[in-house]
């Protein structure tokens, strides 16, 4: 990943005595006894000298190191999906939660970020300028990252940017992998956080993930589970069928069509359901 250098904990979280009450704030005992400013408006009611506060450090917009007791959507050598407020002459500035937004430099944009577009980065503090900063080209970010992942595999997800095939998104913020659109059943957006399944380590390295587990013989009978104790709660019937769309499927039960399909084949084979045109019917 990006290397940063930290100076006074800047990007990161820190528990800092209370050295000194003014009019303005507080200032608070740095690393090297250095002074840092946490303004009136977040410092806790009832403050005195020598208390400890939790704060995160970061520069104000005429670069001077700071205090805020806001938290940040993501700190530093961490990723996140933030929305961009506005597009300058010198990059995108991104709704970090603090008072002064997040720049992602035009050289850190993988594509031409837009304004009101949400897009997954990860934050850094840039070695040249001390100034904490994002990038967008995650692939970078991770390129000398060892995973060793396996099909089947659990994982959680940051769902990142919509592309033709489908949608990008981080595992387990050490990989990138892609969810295809065909395999996308219900709404999906830019910022959900889901469980995921290794579906397919490519010999490039590339990751496809599916958002239902893989597999008949454990996945199958389980949603067969479900449906029966779904058909209990819902007085025997259900309104779907193998005709059904894939959307009303993943509506009612977040399952595909086609693992739906397996499920109430083996539990009619089961003699538990029948199956009219009206929908399943508990037997």
């Amino acid at each position: 990943m990006i290397k940063y250098n930290v100076v006074s904990n800047i990007g990161q979280y820190a528990e800092l005595k209370v050295a000194k009450l003014v009019d303005f704030g507080v200032y608070l005992e740095g690393e090297d006894e250095a002074l840092i400013l946490l303004p009136t408006r977040y410092v806790p009611p009832k403050t005195q000298l020598d208390d400890t506060i939790k704060v995160f450090i970061y520069r104000d917009s005429e670069d001077r190191i700071i205090a805020t007791t806001l938290i940040p959507k993501a700190t530093v050598g961490e990723f996140a999906v933030m929305r961009v407020k506005s597009v300058t002459n010198i990059g995108a500035f991104l709704d970090w939660g603090l008072a002064k937004d997040l720049l992602v430099p035009f050289s850190e944009q993988k594509d031409k970020m837009q304004y009101d577009q949400s897009y997954l980065v990860y934050v850094y503090l840039d070695n040249a300028t001390g100034r904490i900063v994002a990038t967008a080209k995650i692939e970078k970010v991770l390129r000398d990252v060892e995973t060793n992942y396996a099909e089947g595999d659990e994982v959680d997800i940051l769902v990142g940017r919509r592309t033709d095939l489908g949608y990008q998104a981080l595992i387990n913020n050490d990989a990138l992998g892609i969810i295809y659109k065909n395999e996308i059943f219900g709404s999906l957006k830019t910022g959900d956080q889901r469980k995921g399944y290794i579906k397919k380590v490519r010999p490039d390295g590339k990751i496809d993930i599916s958002l239902q587990q893989q597999g008949y013989q454990n996945e199958v009978p389980k949603i067969g589970e479900q449906i029966l104790d779904l058909l209990k709660k819902e007085e025997g019937f259900l309104p779907l069928n193998d005709k059904s769309s894939p959307e009303d499927i993943y509506h009612s039960l977040q399952m595909s069509k086609k693992n739906f399909k397996k499920a109430i084949g083996l539990l009619y084979k089961n003699k538990l359901i029948t199956i009219e045109e009206a929908g399943i019917f508990l037997k």
